[in-house]
């Protein structure tokens, strides 16, 4: 295994299980958190709680580096990016669809309070 020192991985397993596998499970706790109006910091938490089962799977599927203080930090660092991603989309469509009187939609992550001098024309 071409073994990268900085991930404690080789660059496929990290693609793969880092970025694909738990990477899907950070956007699934983003959206969750988000769903259930958790606050922000609670994704924090969850991600570095992921990212220690990112590098024990890591270890124990592809003989990567268990206690590769890099590898957890860059493993980490993306997911983190991930649930806030997903957590920032999740909360921005459920504020204009849940009070679509308040609030329209700007971007993807974004709202702002509807005008009610607006006619919308």
């Amino acid at each position: 295994m071409n073994t990268m020192p900085l991930l404690g991985t080789s660059m496929p397993v990290f693609l793969g299980l880092t970025v694909v596998v738990i990477g899907f499970a950070a956007f699934m706790t983003g959206q969750a958190l988000a769903n259930t109006w958790k606050p922000v910091w609670h994704a924090v938490i969850y991600s570095i709680l992921l990212g220690l089962v990112d590098r024990f799977l890591t270890y124990a599927l592809f003989d990567g580096e268990l206690l590769s203080a890099s590898g957890y930090l860059i493993d980490t660092a993306v997911l983190i990016v991930i649930t806030l991603f997903a957590y920032r989309l999740t909360q921005a469509r459920k504020m204009v669809s849940q009070y679509p009187w308040l609030y329209r939609r700007v971007g993807p992550f974004g709202w702002k309070s509807v005008d009610p001098t607006d006619t919308g024309d």
